[in-house]
């Protein structure tokens, strides 16, 4: 039996938007069972923005939520941190409209979130259980969902650089292996695209502190923490993304060369029919542990 989890105490961090450049300061709180991730800008009279598939509002380079004109940017890597160290409830108060990038990864949230502890709630979690397949392609991409009793990610991407290629990566989400193979790959960036995306309005905030970066030969600022390190980025993100349905999925999720436009397109398709899936207890389900019921015994 597996229970909802909030964060024990309050945690704080401090950076710069990744796309905007602004400072930002971030607290990540203890929320009650049932609340679920809700983003709270505090510069705005405390305005709340849940994060749902609902609330999503643009996607290019990073994943964006709105409502009644108020945004909150760049959200993919708390997000998929808090599915990888088992959090179902907080609220995240910020005082700008973007998340800070820290390293690029995951991995300063969960370690933020692993230092202030882990509460077990009392309401029982429930999952969102695939029982019939989801397929969305858009030219050469490709994003599905396909039932299973636990939650695995299989993600490959084809670049034409010659450290990266096609690269694919599997993890089954199951005992820690979120925090060890997916929590600590960063963001990425190619040098001979920066000047455009600037001229856009993003990556102003992005450097060698924050981000992998790529010429058209090599890494600017190696080593790299894995040698696929790109395609774990791209599984971070999914994550982070998928999350915005609201519960954990107990689904095979698979991506080919998709992005954050396909991954919360598939968040829109599964909300809007629920003939996809059911809501389930571990419980009720088999014998496999998902993500979250173990992410809590490596903290």
């Amino acid at each position: 039996m597996t229970h909802e989890q909030t964060i024990r105490g309050p945690a704080a961090c401090a950076g710069i938007g990744l796309h905007s450049g602004a400072p930002v300061k971030l607290r990540i709180l203890p929320a009650s069972a049932g609340t679920g991730i809700v983003f709270r800008r505090i510069d705005l009279d405390g305005f709340e923005i849940e994060a749902s598939g609902r609330n999503v509002a643009r996607v290019s380079y990073a994943t964006s939520l709105m409502k009644k004109g108020v945004l909150i940017s760049t959200t993919e890597h708390l997000l998929s941190a808090f599915i990888g160290a088992g959090i179902d409830n907080a609220i995240v108060e910020l005082d700008n409209l973007e998340l800070p990038i820290l390293d690029g990864s995951a991995r300063p949230f969960v370690e933020m979130i692993q230092k202030a502890g882990i509460r077990r709630q009392r309401k029982i979690r429930t999952y969102l259980r695939i029982v019939r397949e989801v397929e969305l392609r858009e030219g050469d991409k490709f994003i599905a969902v396909y039932p299973s009793n636990t939650y695995s990610v299989s993600y490959a991407i084809n670049f034409p650089h010659p450290l990266i290629g096609r690269q694919t990566f599997r993890v089954q989400l199951t005992n820690g292996s979120y925090i060890r193979e997916i929590a600590p790959a960063r963001t990425f960036g190619f040098l001979h695209e920066a000047e455009a995306m600037r001229q856009q309005g993003l990556i102003r905030g992005a450097s060698t502190e924050n981000a992998i970066v790529l010429n058209r030969e090599e890494v600017l600022n190696p080593p790299l923490r894995f040698g696929d390190e790109i395609v774990r980025h791209k599984v971070l993100d999914l994550i982070g993304d998928l999350a915005l349905i609201g519960k954990q999925i107990l689904g095979s999720v698979v991506a080919d060369r998709a992005g954050h436009a396909m991954h919360t397109a598939l968040v829109s398709r599964l909300l809007r029919d629920k003939s996809y899936w059911e809501e389930t207890t571990l419980e009720e389900t088999s014998s496999a542990t998902p993500v979250s019921a173990e992410a809590s015994l490596s903290v």
